[in-house]
């Protein structure tokens, strides 16, 4: 980025791992991470229509709930990785797992169940994040262990009558993804490039003129992402502890940064008027909030 510096937004401590939580179940995706820390790691934050807060653990297979008068309260523990956390038009929440897929889970009983393990007969190398559109169609990421010595990551799309197709199958880790305002085109952060790309698409929904529409440095590279009620981009820049707020053309107006540490590693929007900004900071197992000046869009616009 070669722009001056925007104005500088701080954080503050929302809610916290609980301290009974803080030790890792199996620490075998840990040990998989280049610089492997046996820790918890805090990702996926979502907010369903009632105002409570989810987020997932991803080490021990665990997801939690905040409720908006509450304290953090364990909901699901089971075997997988989960990654990424969203919730569709008509509440059924769905988790990117690393180890399976993408799987859904029920909130009442905690139940996990697995929702989507292979593509046209093949495994995934590791699903990261999720993303649902207005119309419906699940947009996924599958990064695995790509990078720049490896850029096979994948995003793949679930239409609504359940049909699958890869739309790139070139990125070297794709991470966090969102749509533009009218659908025209998805983000997808790719970590280890240090960018986001813009996938615009045709008429017929095929991926065209793929293009890198916000070059980073420093830290580890851009992880989740959201969107901007006037179509503006968010980014959490894990490794730097930051969260950058981009206009719709990629100008940024304003650095959001972490309180805790610097593994800020996803963001969501939330509250009444929706300009609170929650973020996952996996370093310190704390979830943090900062005021902004934009708004986030809204998850659920589209229902009746």
């Amino acid at each position: 980025m070669l722009f001056a510096q925007p104005p500088l937004i701080e954080t503050m401590v929302f809610a916290e791992l609980p301290s009974q939580y803080r030790t890792v179940r199996d620490d075998e995706w840990c040990r998989g991470q280049p610089g492997a820390r046996s820790h918890p790691v805090i990702e996926g934050p979502a907010f369903d229509r009632d105002g409570n807060f989810y987020f997932v653990e991803i080490p021990s297979g665990r997801i939690f709930r905040k409720t908006p008068v509450g304290d953090v309260a364990l909901v699901a523990e089971y075997d997988g990785w989960p990654n990424g956390l969203k919730f569709h038009s008509d509440g059924r929440i769905f988790i990117a797992d690393y180890k399976h897929g993408i799987m859904e889970l029920d909130p009442v009983n905690g139940a996990v169940k697995p929702y989507l393990v292979r593509a046209n007969l093949e495994r995934f190398k590791a699903v990261n994040d999720l993303f649902f559109a207005d119309n419906g169609d699940l947009y996924f990421t599958d990064q695995g262990l790509t990078g720049l010595q490896d850029p096979s990551g994948r995003v793949f799309r679930v239409r609504a009558d359940g049909h699958v197709s890869c739309l790139v199958d070139n990125l070297p880790s794709p991470n966090g993804l969102v749509m533009n305002r009218d659908g025209s085109a998805l983000y997808v952060a790719v970590t280890r490039a240090n960018a986001v790309w813009r996938v615009p698409f045709l008429g017929d929904g095929s991926a065209t003129k793929v293009g890198n529409f916000i070059q980073l440095s420093g830290g580890g590279g851009p992880d989740g992402l959201a969107l901007t009620q006037d179509g503006g981009l968010v980014v959490a820049h894990v490794g730097l502890g930051t969260v950058w707020i981009f206009d719709e053309v990629g100008r940024p107006i304003a650095e959001v940064r972490s309180s805790k540490g610097l593994m800020t590693t996803n963001i969501a929007f939330g509250g009444d008027d929706m300009r609170s900004l929650f973020i996952t900071e996996a370093e310190s197992g704390t979830i943090l909030i900062a005021r902004t000046a934009v708004a986030g869009a809204r998850m659920y616009s589209h229902m009746s």
